[in-house]
């Protein structure tokens, strides 16, 4: 199996289960791309999370203030008008399910995957970059009239590469 296909049906399902699940949201996914070299800067909140095993990378959610806002209200059932540490806990904590739902599906493919603790950053006009050759697999989702994005990379990691037999095609070594 292609890891991409993998990556994009896996990501898909999360979001779907844990928007409809925690906030009882319907979300629509949209489009899929692949990013590689210098990233855009960014403007709101950007939650990521490292994965790691024989396979290594990141998963994050980033979204607009307004969104992270939503996003709190419905988890919280409060009110969010504004970024706060409430609103940056939401954001983590759906970061961490959803990305946790893909690690617990990849797992079947590509061994045991440890999680690291969600890192969340907000703000104006920020750039952030992932050492080495990745290429994230980006996908878009619409929750009502809301866009927001989940994304992730994974590679073999170094110290493994090599020692263990994959049935999924490393990301850059896939075809178009």
């Amino acid at each position: 199996m292609n890891l991409k296909d993998h990556l994009v049906q896996s990501l898909s399902q999360a979001v779907e289960a844990v928007f409809s699940t925690m906030l009882g949201a319907c979300v629509v996914p949209g489009a899929i791309t692949s990013e590689n070299g210098a990233p855009d800067a960014h403007d709101g909140v950007l939650s990521f999370i490292g994965v790691a095993g024989n396979w290594a990378g990141t998963g994050s959610v980033s979204c607009s203030p307004v969104v992270a806002c939503r996003i709190c209200s419905q988890m919280l059932m409060t009110e969010a008008t504004a970024v706060n540490e409430d609103v940056l806990d939401a954001v983590a904590e759906l970061t961490n399910m959803i990305i946790g739902s893909v690690k617990n599906d990849l797992e079947l493919e590509l061994g045991p995957l440890g999680l690291s603790i969600p890192t969340v950053v907000f703000g104006k006009n920020f750039r952030t970059k992932s050492a080495g050759h990745a290429e994230w697999i980006v996908r878009r989702f619409d929750w009502d009239s809301d866009a927001f994005e989940v994304r992730m990379c994974l590679a073999p990691s170094e110290h493994k590469a090599g020692l263990q037999p994959h049935t999924l095609e490393p990301l850059n070594q896939m075809g178009a």
